[in-house]
């Protein structure tokens, strides 16, 4: 019998966002422009794209704008409709049924781990996509690796498939890292996991490969939440949970993303403003204006 179409994800977004002070002093950083959009709308597009139509969002104290984002607004629609402003009614598509939108907080930091769990009694036993709300996938067709992750994760029966992607062996210690043994990365192809470590010293991670901030989980992953114990911050990580599932010899596989699909972290103010230059540059209405100023100005540099 096939298994059930994947339907439910997760946008973690409680996080204090202490790196991009004092832009998220009062404004969650998911909610920071990057180009047109605030950088959690990515994230929801992508996720509506792969066909997930119950999206839950973890938020925290200072986050209210976040729901009021995704909440709908029938006086503004109606408005732009009487403008015939068709532009500014495509832009807020997001909005139209292609979702039911559910929101939980997370009161206090406590890990991204803890965030998850928040999400049990949502999930329901079913299958789920966990996607972090200031990560960002660029490219052409940003939903097709989510895509194909789900469906590999339903073709194999796995307990988890955790997106990846190489990074410089400097900077490993920042990530989570995945230990593959002597398997040969191939972007969009499953690997066993033999291990994760969250940020190991450096020179001693098992591989280049880093947790790239997208999930797919079978229930278990819950269980495996509810035994681990929490860090020497206080937190629960997530991390942790995949390792116990790994120990308990449930299937977990890593993904490698494809070159073309990059991976944007809205989490400092140098990532930040990298996804901000390549997403307007990209823009299909003003990446022209973006280009032509860059060059012009490329020329006083």
């Amino acid at each position: 019998m096939p298994a059930n179409p994947i339907t439910k994800a997760i946008i973690p977004a409680a996080g204090l966002g202490t790196r991009l002070l004092p832009a998220t002093k009062a404004q969650p950083k998911e909610m920071l422009p990057v180009g047109r959009k605030p950088a959690i709308q990515y994230v929801v597009d992508e996720l509506q794209d792969a066909q997930l139509r119950d999206i839950l969002i973890i938020t925290g104290r200072r986050k209210r704008s976040i729901e009021d984002h995704f909440d709908a607004d029938p006086p503004l629609v109606a408005a732009l409709k009487r403008a015939g402003n068709e532009a500014l009614l495509q832009d807020l598509a997001f909005l139209e049924g292609r979702s039911r939108f559910f929101f939980t907080r997370q009161s206090e930091p406590q890990g991204l781990g803890h965030a998850v769990s928040l999400g049990a009694d949502f999930v329901e036993n079913q299958n789920c996509v966990v996607a972090l709300g200031d990560s960002l996938i660029g490219g052409e067709n940003p939903d097709a690796p989510l895509r194909a992750m789900m469906n590999a994760h339903l073709s194999l029966g796995a307990a988890a498939i955790i997106a990846v992607e190489i990074v410089p062996p400097d900077e490993t210690f920042r990530y989570g890292i995945i230990d593959v043994g002597a398997m040969e990365p191939t972007p969009g192809e499953p690997m066993v996991v033999n291990d994760i470590v969250e940020k190991p010293p450096a020179g001693t991670e098992p591989s280049h490969l880093a947790v790239a901030a997208r999930y797919v989980f079978s229930p278990i992953i819950f269980e495996a939440l509810s035994r681990i114990v929490p860090d020497r911050q206080g937190e629960l990580q997530l991390t942790d949970a995949i390792r116990w599932l790994v120990r308990m010899e449930q299937p977990v596989y890593a993904w490698l993303l494809n070159p073309a699909h990059k991976r944007y972290d809205v989490g400092n103010f140098e990532s930040y403003y990298r996804a901000f230059i390549d997403f307007a540059l990209a823009d299909e209405r003003y990446g022209y204006m973006v280009r032509k100023y860059i060059k012009a100005l490329a020329y006083e540099l």
